[in-house]
């Protein structure tokens, strides 16, 4: 229960923080000047594309919350048997930061209108993205060839399904960035290009998240802080 409400509590953390840039908690009553000055602000800051994607995010943030949970429960058994990390999840995770970042960059680039960056943003998130997947299967693949089968252990059970659910959403996140990349090609309205983009952005920002709190969990990190901060508060 703990782990659920320490990751529910970051979640709502990182929540908060995106929206305060959203002008979501604006108040434009208390501003100043005439009133031709405000004529955007009538309409919300913020896109429906937007809130529905946060709250699509939070339903996702909440399902690995559980699985996780359920990892530690699980583990406190006696028949519980660790299996050891793939050094190769060290280049995913590289890689998966690398993916994030040129799609960061692609944003900036929409919002100075330079289309040249936003495709080459774009291309380089999903040749990473691609590359992360990959990098998956081949440690799932050292994993087996080691004698680490899917339902040899509780443990390994786990391992293949959490970060089967992580590589499904990234597969997801591709047919988005998919779309989005047609649309920087095909000369689709900047407005439009940009919001795909910042849409894509975000949930790709998310899934890296995700991505970090479960790699901190399979190696047993996350484990440790949760066992510093019960006794601190006991």
């Amino acid at each position: 229960m703990s782990v659920i409400l320490v990751f529910l509590l970051v979640i709502a953390g990182f929540a908060g923080w995106w929206l305060s840039h959203q002008r979501l908690l604006a108040k434009p009553w208390l501003e100043q000047g005439m009133a031709g000055d405000f004529v955007g602000l009538d309409r919300s800051a913020l896109p429906t594309a937007k809130i529905g994607l946060g709250v699509f995010l939070a339903v996702v943030g909440c399902l690995f919350s559980l699985f996780t949970s359920a990892y530690f429960m699980r583990m406190g058994l006696s028949d519980w048997r660790p299996l050891p990390l793939p050094r190769l999840l060290w280049l995913n995770t590289g890689v998966l930061v690398l993916s994030s970042v040129a799609l960061q960059c692609a944003v900036v680039a929409a919002r100075r209108g330079q289309i040249d960056m936003v495709r080459l943003g774009l291309a380089t998130a999903g040749l990473t993205a691609l590359a992360f997947l990959a990098g998956q299967l081949t440690a799932w693949r050292e994993l087996t060839e080691d004698g680490y089968s899917l339902a040899s252990n509780p443990a390994n059970s786990f391992f293949y399904l959490i970060t089967a659910m992580h590589g499904l959403h990234i597969l997801g996140g591709l047919v988005g960035l998919g779309r989005t990349s047609l649309g920087a090609w095909n000369g689709a309205r900047p407005e439009r290009l940009r919001l795909s983009v910042e849409l894509c952005a975000m949930y790709w920002h998310f899934l890296l998240f995700v991505w970090l709190g479960i790699f901190a969990v399979l190696a047993g990190w996350a484990a440790t802080l949760i066992d510093i901060c019960q006794r601190l508060l006991t």
